[in-house]
């Protein structure tokens, strides 16, 4: 069956994503239920991944913290960032890790691609970032580059959860009260903040085609 592809409106607890995506990756993986790409927002919150440094909480006050299970460190998610939960069989697509997560990383990168704007990868930096040639350059030299996505996943039986959240017009501030993925020297941006008058619905179109192009047909499904 094609992946269902589902989208559900207003701001959806954490708690509550948690419980209902790792309910849907064991339906997956038992055969009961077809794979899902689920979007969403949610509230202001701060997730732990498996590797988060405890110093890396700058500010463990400002919203709830939840510990993710998922891999990486500490990031923030709220109001104007789209979230991507993928779940999919990778049992059924290749079992190749390494070329999953290049995949999710391609996903992102065409999608921005459909507004103008070059996403790139480096090595040792999760997630996919922008060159800022308008901002002064790094201390030893380097272009300012800001991240404007996030790719965290976690497998079991071979099904993927967790997955990708990009900035479309969050409160940048509420970056500040963690260290982002443990990386300091460089900032955080959104579609927003680069100057595109971009809304959650026209990014959630530019995901859909270019995750058709990588994975392959979609069908819309209900909220979960």
């Amino acid at each position: 069956m094609r992946p269902e592809w589902i989208i559900s409106d207003g701001l959806t607890p954490y708690p509550e994503a948690l419980s209902k995506m790792e309910a849907r990756a064991e339906a997956i993986a038992a055969g009961h239920a077809p794979e899902a790409i689920w979007l969403l927002e949610h509230p202001p919150l701060y997730t732990a991944g498996t590797s988060a440094d405890p110093a890396d909480l700058i500010d463990p006050d400002r919203f709830p913290v939840f510990n993710a299970g998922r891999g990486g460190q500490y990031t923030y998610h709220g109001p104007g960032q789209r979230i991507a939960y993928v779940m999919l069989d990778l049992g059924n697509r290749g079992r190749d890790v390494r070329a999953f997560v290049q995949q999710l990383e391609t996903w992102v990168i065409d999608a921005l691609a459909q507004f103008s704007l070059r996403g790139e990868i480096r090595e040792g930096r999760v997630g996919v970032w922008l060159q800022r040639p308008e901002k002064p350059c790094l201390p030893d030299g380097r272009m300012a580059e800001d991240k404007i996505a996030a790719i965290g996943i976690r497998l079991r039986k071979w099904v993927s959860f967790h997955g990708i959240s990009i900035n479309v017009d969050p409160d940048l501030s509420h970056f500040q009260g963690i260290v982002p993925c443990g990386i300091q020297e460089y900032g955080v941006t959104s579609l927003v903040d680069m100057g595109l008058p971009v809304t959650m619905q026209d990014l959630d179109l530019a995901l859909k085609s270019s995750f058709e192009d990588i994975f392959g047909p979609t069908q819309p499904a209900p909220a979960m």
